[in-house]
């Protein structure tokens, strides 16, 4: 058999699983058919079945008049509320003088990266974001790239 003879047979095997391939889908399409069929008439049955549906009326910007109406105040959240219980705020510091003497510094060493420092320095890795938010101008624009010898200065 030769070179060309070889292609040919390729290219009639090729053109036959082409063939079968059609007549395979074809084939699926026949037999899923009534499923398609029943699928739709079953979801247009539930359909009829449901109530209908309400118009949209206008918005409901009556919401805090109906609670004054019931003789309630409308809820207003308080410091001890669950909402506010999530995120504890932080304590406000009074700026003292010399309240720039109080600040913590750290020295990079060899190794070191901001995660490495906030775990160690901060008790938290996840608190290296904050670190380098207010290193930004000695770290530069990679937090990644830490270089020893730099004095960063650790939040409160």
């Amino acid at each position: 058999m030769g070179l060309f003879d070889f292609l040919k047979s390729e290219k009639k095997k090729q053109e036959a699983a082409r063939k079968a391939a059609g007549r395979a889908s074809a084939d699926y399409a026949a037999t899923y058919a009534d499923a398609v069929d029943a699928t739709r008439a079953a979801a247009e049955r539930m359909a009829a079945a449901a109530p209908p549906k309400a118009a949209p009326g206008p918005p409901k910007a009556a919401a805090p008049q109906r609670a004054a109406a019931a003789g309630r105040p409308p809820y207003t959240p308080t410091p001890s509320s669950a909402a506010h219980k999530a995120v504890p705020a932080a304590p406000a510091r009074e700026p003292g003088p010399g309240a720039g003497a109080g600040r913590r510094t750290y020295t990079v060493r060899k190794g070191d990266t901001l995660m490495l420092i906030a775990r160690r320095e901060l008790g938290n890795e996840a608190r290296w974001r904050e670190l380098y938010a207010l290193n930004r101008g000695v770290v530069g624009t990679d937090p990644h790239l830490v270089h020893p010898g730099q004095v960063l200065t650790l939040p409160r």
